[in-house]
Protein backbone atom coordinates (compact mmCIF):
# COMPACT_ATOMS: atom_id res chain seq x y z
CA UNK A 1 0.00 0.00 0.00
CA UNK A 2 1.25 3.45 -0.86
CA UNK A 3 1.37 6.02 1.89
CA UNK A 4 0.07 9.47 1.10
CA UNK A 5 1.42 12.55 2.77
CA UNK A 6 -1.13 15.30 3.21
CA UNK A 7 -0.18 18.60 1.60
CA UNK A 8 -0.07 21.66 3.81
CA UNK A 9 -2.39 24.36 2.44
CA UNK A 10 -2.18 28.05 3.29
CA UNK A 11 -5.32 30.15 2.92
CA UNK A 12 -5.90 33.79 2.04
CA UNK A 13 -8.96 35.91 1.28
CA UNK A 14 -8.81 38.91 -1.02
CA UNK A 15 -11.38 41.58 -1.85
CA UNK A 16 -11.57 44.28 -4.51
CA UNK A 17 -14.67 46.30 -5.49
CA UNK A 18 -17.40 43.65 -5.24
CA UNK A 19 -15.17 40.64 -6.00
CA UNK A 20 -14.16 38.14 -3.31
CA UNK A 21 -11.41 35.54 -3.84
CA UNK A 22 -10.58 32.55 -1.64
CA UNK A 23 -7.02 31.40 -2.34
CA UNK A 24 -5.30 28.14 -1.31
CA UNK A 25 -1.61 27.53 -1.97
CA UNK A 26 0.59 24.48 -1.46
CA UNK A 27 3.91 23.16 -2.66
CA UNK A 28 3.79 22.01 -6.27
CA UNK A 29 4.94 22.71 -9.80
CA UNK A 30 3.40 26.13 -10.54
CA UNK A 31 -0.13 25.17 -11.53
CA UNK A 32 -2.70 28.01 -11.18
CA UNK A 33 -6.42 27.12 -11.26
CA UNK A 34 -9.11 29.80 -11.04
CA UNK A 35 -12.65 28.43 -10.67
CA UNK A 36 -11.35 25.16 -12.15
CA UNK A 37 -9.82 26.84 -15.22
CA UNK A 38 -6.23 27.67 -16.11
CA UNK A 39 -4.96 31.24 -15.64
CA UNK A 40 -4.56 31.81 -19.41
CA UNK A 41 -8.12 30.61 -20.07
CA UNK A 42 -9.68 32.69 -17.30
CA UNK A 43 -7.97 36.07 -17.80
CA UNK A 44 -7.57 37.14 -21.43
CA UNK A 45 -5.77 40.43 -20.75
CA UNK A 46 -2.12 40.45 -19.75
CA UNK A 47 -2.60 43.18 -17.11
CA UNK A 48 -4.98 40.90 -15.21
CA UNK A 49 -2.59 37.94 -15.50
CA UNK A 50 0.30 40.10 -14.28
CA UNK A 51 -1.80 41.27 -11.30
CA UNK A 52 -2.41 37.64 -10.31
CA UNK A 53 1.27 36.67 -10.73
CA UNK A 54 2.67 39.76 -8.93
CA UNK A 55 2.84 38.23 -5.40
CA UNK A 56 4.58 35.12 -6.77
CA UNK A 57 7.11 37.23 -8.68
CA UNK A 58 7.88 39.44 -5.65
CA UNK A 59 8.56 36.37 -3.48
CA UNK A 60 10.29 34.49 -6.33
CA UNK A 61 7.97 31.49 -5.88
CA UNK A 62 6.62 31.31 -9.44
CA UNK A 63 6.74 27.68 -10.59
CA UNK A 64 7.18 26.35 -7.02
CA UNK A 65 3.63 26.62 -5.66
CA UNK A 66 0.23 25.34 -6.78
CA UNK A 67 -2.50 27.98 -6.50
CA UNK A 68 -6.21 27.16 -6.31
CA UNK A 69 -8.69 30.04 -6.38
CA UNK A 70 -12.45 30.37 -5.99
CA UNK A 71 -13.56 33.86 -7.00
CA UNK A 72 -16.98 35.41 -7.48
CA UNK A 73 -18.53 38.84 -7.94
CA UNK A 74 -17.31 41.89 -9.82
CA UNK A 75 -15.66 41.98 -13.21
CA UNK A 76 -12.34 40.73 -14.46
CA UNK A 77 -10.25 43.61 -13.11
CA UNK A 78 -11.84 43.41 -9.67
CA UNK A 79 -11.38 39.65 -9.58
CA UNK A 80 -7.71 39.97 -10.57
CA UNK A 81 -7.16 42.49 -7.76
CA UNK A 82 -8.96 40.25 -5.25
CA UNK A 83 -6.85 37.24 -6.28
CA UNK A 84 -3.69 39.33 -5.95
CA UNK A 85 -4.53 40.33 -2.38
CA UNK A 86 -5.67 36.82 -1.42
CA UNK A 87 -2.48 35.29 -2.80
CA UNK A 88 -0.35 37.86 -0.95
CA UNK A 89 -2.17 37.06 2.31
CA UNK A 90 -1.69 33.31 1.79
CA UNK A 91 2.03 33.85 1.15
CA UNK A 92 2.24 35.99 4.29
CA UNK A 93 0.66 33.16 6.29
CA UNK A 94 3.11 30.73 4.72
CA UNK A 95 6.17 32.78 5.68
CA UNK A 96 4.99 33.79 9.17
CA UNK A 97 6.13 31.25 11.76
CA UNK A 98 3.35 29.45 13.63
CA UNK A 99 4.89 30.23 17.03
CA UNK A 100 4.88 34.03 16.59
CA UNK A 101 6.72 35.58 19.55
CA UNK A 102 4.84 38.04 21.74
CA UNK A 103 5.84 41.72 21.90
CA UNK A 104 8.79 42.38 24.16
CA UNK A 105 8.50 44.02 27.60
CA UNK A 106 9.41 47.48 26.26
CA UNK A 107 6.53 47.32 23.71
CA UNK A 108 8.69 46.49 20.68
CA UNK A 109 6.82 44.35 18.15
CA UNK A 110 8.44 41.07 17.13
CA UNK A 111 10.73 41.06 14.12
CA UNK A 112 8.91 40.71 10.78
CA UNK A 113 10.20 37.92 8.52
CA UNK A 114 12.06 39.38 5.51
CA UNK A 115 9.73 37.83 2.91
CA UNK A 116 6.64 39.28 4.65
CA UNK A 117 8.34 42.68 4.68
CA UNK A 118 9.01 42.34 0.95
CA UNK A 119 5.31 41.56 0.29
CA UNK A 120 4.13 44.43 2.49
CA UNK A 121 6.56 46.97 0.99
CA UNK A 122 5.36 46.11 -2.53
CA UNK A 123 1.82 47.15 -1.49
CA UNK A 124 0.20 43.79 -2.23
CA UNK A 125 -1.36 43.36 1.23
CA UNK A 126 -3.18 46.72 1.12
CA UNK A 127 -6.84 46.58 0.11
CA UNK A 128 -7.91 49.05 -2.55
CA UNK A 129 -11.02 50.49 -0.88
CA UNK A 130 -12.38 52.33 -3.93
CA UNK A 131 -15.97 51.28 -4.61
CA UNK A 132 -18.66 52.47 -6.98
CA UNK A 133 -20.65 55.30 -5.41
CA UNK A 134 -24.35 54.57 -5.04
CA UNK A 135 -27.03 56.32 -7.07
CA UNK A 136 -28.99 59.00 -5.19
CA UNK A 137 -32.68 59.71 -5.60
CA UNK A 138 -33.56 62.66 -7.81
CA UNK A 139 -30.33 62.26 -9.80
CA UNK A 140 -29.46 60.33 -12.95
CA UNK A 141 -26.47 58.67 -11.32
CA UNK A 142 -24.35 59.10 -8.22
CA UNK A 143 -23.79 62.82 -8.89
CA UNK A 144 -25.22 63.65 -12.33
CA UNK A 145 -28.29 65.84 -11.87
CA UNK A 146 -31.14 66.81 -14.17
CA UNK A 147 -30.22 69.24 -16.93
CA UNK A 148 -31.23 72.83 -16.05
CA UNK A 149 -33.91 74.36 -18.26
CA UNK A 150 -34.52 78.10 -18.07
CA UNK A 151 -37.90 77.92 -19.87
Amino acid sequence: MATQTAKKFYLGTGRRKTAVARVRICDGNGQIKINGRELENYFTETKDRNAVLAPLQVTEMQGKLDVFVNVHGGGFSGQAGAICQGLARALKEMYTPADQPAPTADGEPPAVPPMVKKIRDSGLLTRDARMKERKKYGLHGARRGVQFSKR
